[in-house]
């Protein structure tokens, strides 16, 4: 068992942490989800806090300064406050956000000094690189969500600054708790960072059933305008990443089978991520134009959860067609939804989505192989009833109030811990 450590400066008189720093340095969580960088991290960290603060804990929130407008900081709940902070030109892109960490790390210690904190928790690579720094300055505890891994998106083609696994690598090297989403996940920090076991904990997100929850499909139709025939339902930012094009492909190829899948639709829910973001919207609608379908794919852009939820409701598949996720959140806030999910076969899809059970895994990247399992679905009522009521009720044992207990738990034993010195 590891000694203990000192009497740290903030732990209650039960040794409990009292006060967070939570670093979410390249995307605010107040950000919508589904637009620019905004995504699953975005609605994790918010939710986490939140549910964090109704257990007694306050969560301070670090976020880079994108707009000379944003508040030095803002009250989101009771309990939950967040700073943006200078670092940088406001219109900074991301792929030089690295050159700003140091001092986005600086100014957030200066923070710090005045507003002390038991515990970092940093989401992301660059929030971690940031964390790492500040573990040294203050001697308290860092723990990291990565959410994306560098390795694992380069292992899928995708472009990655050429450092960032490096600095994944050294930020795990020094984090006293590397939080995971899940088992596919845990295995591929042992497998490409080799994260000492002790040290890894499995942290899955939650979902809101209040918003959240089964509905009925025609009524949530007519509500946004939808037709009655079959619709097919894509949420998530429009990057290369997200396989929209997939899912635009998918379409394609469901209404050429005919039959169920004739007169099938596409919505697509989301906005332009990136620098490329205009550029890949456009071929996106390039797409529906060259295979036929421009009539019946709706773009829409990104929404707040409590119309978001409607869409899930109206949809007779959720697909999830991405080249990799840490866990995939929008197939929870599907399932729960009742909505069947056919998504890709990688990460964290693995342990959200039961094979069958609450829907289809596809390991093929190709549009028929999504296709067939879209119209087993549509021209089987049945089956589409039972994949969707397993999928809500699994979705049930998925609760932010249960996930902010065991970070809880986790983050008061590692403040009560010697730290984890850098190899």
């Amino acid at each position: 068992m590891a000694p203990e450590a000192p009497d740290r400066q903030m732990l209650g008189e039960h040794g409990r942490v009292l006060r967070v720093a939570v670093l979410c340095m390249h995307t605010s969580p107040l950000r919508q989800p589904g637009s620019g960088d905004g995504g699953g991290l975005n609605v994790y960290v918010r939710e986490l806090t939140a549910a964090l603060a109704h257990l007694g804990v306050d969560c301070d929130i670090y976020t880079r300064r994108t707009d000379p407008s944003q508040p030095d900081q803002l009250e989101v709940e009771s309990g939950v406050v967040v700073f943006h902070i200078d670092a940088g030109a406001p219109s900074l892109d991301k792929d030089d956000l690295p050159a700003v960490v140091s001092a986005f790390a600086g100014r957030v210690g200066e923070h710090l000094a005045h507003r002390p904190v038991d515990a970092i928790h940093a989401h992301y690579w660059l929030s971690g690189m940031a964390g790492h720094q500040l573990k040294h300055r203050l001697d308290i505890p860092l723990a990291v969500t990565f959410h994306t891994l560098g390795r694992v998106k380069t292992s899928n083609g995708d472009a990655e600054p050429r450092h960032r696994g490096d600095a994944e690598q050294r930020v795990i090297d020094c984090a006293d708790v590397v939080f995971t989403s899940g088992a596919a996940e845990a295995a591929q920090l042992r497998s490409l960072y080799d994260v000492a076991p002790e040290r890894l904990h499995v942290l899955t997100p939650g979902v809101d059933r209040a918003m959240f929850a089964p509905g009925q499909r025609h009524a949530a139709r007519a509500a946004i305008g939808l037709p009655q025939g079959p619709v097919l339902l894509f949420v998530g930012r429009l990057q290369p990443l997200k396989g929209a094009e997939l899912a635009i492909e998918t379409l394609a190829a469901t209404r050429a089978a005919g039959a169920a899948g004739a007169h099938t639709q596409l919505v697509i829910v989301g906005g332009p991520s990136g620098p490329e973001g205009e550029v890949t919207l456009a071929r996106l609608k390039a797409l529906t134009d060259d295979l036929a379908v421009t009539d019946h794919v709706r773009f829409v852009d990104p929404l707040p959860h409590y119309l978001l939820s409607t869409y899930y409701r109206a949809a007779d598949v959720c697909l999830v067609p991405s080249r990799s996720e840490s866990f995939g959140l929008v197939a929870l806030e599907a399932a729960a939804c009742g909505t069947p999910v056919v998504a890709s076969d990688v990460g964290g899809l693995r342990d959200n989505v039961v094979e069958g059970d609450t829907g289809y895994l596809i390991a093929d990247r190709s549009s028929d192989a999504f296709a067939r399992r879209v119209i087993d679905i549509l021209a089987d009522p049945l089956l589409a009833l039972r994949l969707g009521d397993a999928g809500s009720r699994r979705a049930e044992r998925y609760n932010w109030r249960a996930s902010a207990a065991v970070a809880l738990e986790v983050l008061d034993t590692a403040a009560r811990r010697e730290l984890v010195a850098c190899l």
